[in-house]
């Protein structure tokens, strides 16, 4: 069973909203409104004991601990940009220092006209947003951006008008992302989406590349793809194990990976059971064990997550255990046990979820600084922060 335990934090209100208290059933988490009226509201998320509520940075403190530190906290592009909306951003720090992000915009996902958009942060500051990749004219999605030991940059995608029909395409950079070769499908022939999904392929300690994936047909099921050759060749993974007499719904997608040892690696997943899923594997992602509840909430929306060499694993979600629920607050949790604990950090964003505003589909990677993150802000733009390691 799970315990429950709150966090509060101010915002002002003057309208009624309704916390949530949320009770444990196998394999789901079921809602209770509570229904509350004060001058000075306060947001209370209900979390599982296993994530520790203390002292949590409120988003306007953690952009000022970020900028004491010699970070940055901005937006990729203004209100002028040239698309009506965007959604799953990728980042990554190239061989040179400078920043790569990626993400799909158009006149709204799905519609045809949606492809691959690319700015880079050159000389403090990001460049005007270019369609890096179209094609096909149907919808694009979910930009991954990665880059090899080689130090060679890569943009993974997917194409299709609909996602169980998605092809991964593929294109490189040789020159930290100032031009791209030719785009190609990763798996000739495949239809449903090999390679990435959403979040970024980890080089594993034996130099393959693990990629997280996934497909959604009637039921949801993720797999790892692996590559030893540098993205030539891949080879799938047997579907995570999912037993569906305890874990109801569509299933699982878009897996984060992180590697603890050599061989050991670590998945965490995007569920519609109102919480993540975790499984594990030792012998290099080539199987894993059977899922099973990751004590932290999900509201079936990305998460991502980085390991420090410090052995700390950072994990940028939306902390809400609903399926389908808000997709606010967007916040960072810590984990000095390699995720079978975490603490609450700070919040990115902290609107309430009764605004039913969005900050989503996270994405966390390293930098020679610290860390990048960007996430999708209302759907009208992309936010981008840069935090020294000195502010974690």
């Amino acid at each position: 069973m799970w315990l429950r335990a709150c966090i509060v934090c101010s915002v002002l209100s003057t309208a009624v909203f309704m916390p949530v208290v949320f009770t444990e059933e196998p394999g789901q988490i079921v809602e209770k409104a509570i229904t509350k009226k004060t001058e000075m509201d306060t947001l209370t998320l209900s979390l599982p004991e296993t994530i520790r509520q203390k002292d949590v940075i409120p988003s306007r403190e953690f952009e000022a601990r970020v900028a004491g530190a010699g970070g940055k906290v901005l937006f990729i592009f203004q209100d002028d940009r040239p698309f009506a909306q965007c959604h799953a951003s990728s980042i990554v720090e190239a061989g040179d220092g400078s920043l790569i992000a990626a993400w799909f915009a158009g006149t709204k996902e799905k519609h045809p006209d949606v492809g691959i958009w690319m700015s880079r942060f050159v000389e403090g500051k990001w460049t005007a947003p270019y369609l890096a990749a179209k094609v096909k004219e149907c919808a694009h999605w979910n930009p991954v951006l990665f880059i090899d030991a080689e130090g060679t940059l890569h943009l993974f995608f997917k194409v299709g008008p609909e996602i169980p029909k998605w092809q991964t395409w593929w294109m490189s950079s040789e020159n930290h992302g100032a031009t791209w070769s030719e785009p190609r499908e990763l798996v000739p022939g495949d239809a449903g989406g090999r390679g990435p999904v959403k979040n970024k392929p980890i080089i594993l300690s034996d130099g393959s590349w693990l990629a997280p994936a996934s497909t959604e047909y009637h039921l949801w099921e993720a797999f790892a793809d692996r590559s030893e050759d540098r993205g030539m060749t891949w080879h799938r993974s047997a579907n995570f194990q999912v037993d569906r007499n305890v874990f109801k719904g569509k299933g699982a997608i878009q897996p984060t990976f992180w590697e603890s040892a050599p061989g050991q690696v670590h998945a965490l997943l995007r569920a519609c059971a109102g919480s993540a899923w975790r499984c594990d594997s030792e012998d290099y992602g080539k199987t894993w064990t059977p899922v099973r509840e990751a004590g932290l909430p999900n509201n079936n929306s990305g998460l991502d997550a980085l390991r420090l060499d410090d052995g700390r694993v950072l994990l940028v979600f939306n902390p809400i255990g609903k399926n389908w629920g808000p997709r606010t607050p967007l916040s960072l949790a810590v984990s000095g046990d390699n995720g079978d604990t975490w603490d609450l950090f700070a919040h990115f964003e902290d609107d309430p979820p009764e605004t039913d505003l969005e900050y989503s589909y996270p994405a966390i990677v390293r930098t020679r600084d610290g860390i990048a993150v960007s996430y999708t802000h209302k759907r009208e733009r992309v936010r981008c922060w840069l935090i020294p390691l000195a502010a974690l």
